[in-house]
């Protein structure tokens, strides 16, 4: 955390700045209270950057509509249930919220909503200390009734109520801890990492697209692996994401082999950094981290134990692909990331035998064309899950990478390797075999694609002879002794 006086300084600014202060204005002259809360009054404070606006105010929803619509460029009223208005004003989005005194029945995350008059009341009710600080306005008074300043200078996250009591009320929280931990570099304090543990099972009740959100917010981190680790060792995991619990493998003192789990953690910080190294600037990649993260979940079911103190793993990436599919669906991930996770993981092993025996024009084909879409992220991830500490086997791996790489950006310079299809479209293929729409002409498309893809481009005259020679091999198959 920076300087009490830089602290304050960035509050000023904060309050000063266009948004803030003609909303601060506007509902003091209509009579109501305003503060910013949460988040922006806790990134001010630590001198990271303030990225959203949360306000809230005494002033009931139709009250809060009533006061923005004049500065507002536009404004929506989906949480208004939830006594939440958002509006963007010059050109910033902001959301105000009233008050808030909510109940829980204890059977579900879901509050009997009760808008409250305090403040101070509203910030108790909060997730996390460091989440429980306001900025009153027009005034720029620091509230912070539960310590959250103190919990901030000592880098520790603690609810403001109990533990119990707050994830008892919503065990999202206890998810949020884990991201928290990973965004601010926090640690969570005993009492709080106790409830974690002790009530894991209550996450259960959490919808999970709620739960998948926690999660992604987690993995595009800078740095999530602590808030991964604080899953795993409280047991959340074991309830969300159970294949990550599951690399911690039994290892016996005659069979001894990499720490799967830790193995996993290291190729998704190693991806993260390919990413950036890659593609500075752009949003972080939840296909590839997750990607990273799950790509030896296989492991666990395949292992056995061989003679001579070996273990192996096999066709440990086409189960863990299974896998995969299986527990991003359950997560109610989208097709797309579903499909593109699934296919990396299955994938991730290929470019090692190319490491042990150089491979053909032909082979290189085939894995940009099994790659398809993902062959960026494929490269990535390959050499992320070089963890060795082996030296002169790491330096091996990269320099046949960067072979692979060179390959084939060279056969695709040559012979427009993306296109990968063959020299011949199916009203071609018909023309040709005097076919009509039917299976044949599927089964004669796939030869010709398997020729492109051994041979590369061959021509239309060359790839006619040929798909008549192969068509006549199989007429001749066909016909009776």
């Amino acid at each position: 955390m920076q300087s009490v006086a830089d602290s304050l300084a960035r509050l000023g600014d904060l309050a000063a700045s266009a948004t803030v202060s003609r909303l601060a204005a506007a509902f003091a002259d209509a009579g109501y209270e305003l503060a910013l809360v949460g988040g922006p009054v806790r990134d001010a404070l630590l001198g990271r950057g303030v990225h959203d606006l949360d306000f809230t105010t005494n002033a009931r929803p139709d009250d809060i509509l009533r006061v923005v619509k004049p500065l507002a460029d536009a404004h929506w009223d989906i949480g208004r249930a939830f006594g939440t208005i958002g509006a963007r004003v010059n050109g910033e989005t902001v959301e105000i919220t009233t008050y808030r005194a909510d109940s829980y029945d204890g059977e579900t995350r879901r509050p009997d909503v009760v808008f409250g008059d305090s403040l101070e009341a509203d910030l108790m009710r909060r997730d996390f200390a460091v989440n429980a600080l306001a900025l009153r306005l027009p005034a720029v008074t620091l509230v912070d009734p539960s310590g959250g300043v103190e919990d901030l200078l000592a880098g520790v996250l603690r609810t403001p109520s109990s533990p119990e009591i707050s994830f008892g009320d919503d065990p999202l929280r206890m998810m949020r801890a884990a991201r928290f931990t990973a965004q601010l570099g926090f640690t969570v304090d005993e009492a709080t990492r106790f409830a974690m543990a002790e009530m894991a099972e209550r996450i259960e009740i959490v919808s999970a697209e709620r739960v998948r959100d926690e999660l992604v917010k987690l993995l595009v981190s800078d740095d999530p692996r602590a808030g991964i680790e604080l899953l795993v060792d409280s047991g959340l995991a074991a309830r969300v994401l159970p294949e990550l619990p599951a690399l911690h493998l039994e290892v016996d003192e005659h069979h001894h082999h990499k720490d799967v789990y830790q193995h996993s953690l290291t190729v998704l910080t190693q991806a993260i950094g390919y990413e950036r190294e890659r593609h500075p600037g752009e949003a972080p990649d939840v296909v590839l981290r997750l990607a990273a993260l799950l790509h030896d979940i296989g492991k666990p079911a395949t292992r056995k134990l061989e003679a001579g103190g070996v273990v192996s793993f096999y066709h440990h990436d086409v189960v863990g692909s299974k896998l995969a599919r299986k527990r991003l669906r359950a997560l109610r991930f989208d097709n797309a990331t579903v499909d593109a996770v699934s296919r990396l993981v299955e994938l991730h092993l290929r470019f090692f035998g190319y490491s042990e025996a150089a491979w053909t024009d032909s082979a290189v084909r085939r894995y940009v064309r099994d790659a398809g879409d993902e062959l960026e992220r494929l490269h990535m991830l390959t050499r992320a899950d070089v963890t060795t500490r082996n030296q002169r086997k790491a330096d091996r791996l990269a320099f046949a990478y960067d072979d692979l790489e060179q390959r084939i950006a060279a056969l695709a310079e040559q012979e427009d390797l993306d296109s990968k299809r063959p020299d011949l479209d199916g009203e071609q293929i018909m023309a040709i075999l005097s076919l009509k729409p039917g299976p044949d002409v599927g089964t004669a498309y796939r030869f010709l694609l398997e020729l492109r893809l051994d041979e590369g481009p061959l021509g239309e005259e060359e790839a006619t002879r040929r798909l008549r020679e192969w068509w006549a091999e199989q007429a001749g198959q066909l016909r009776p002794e």
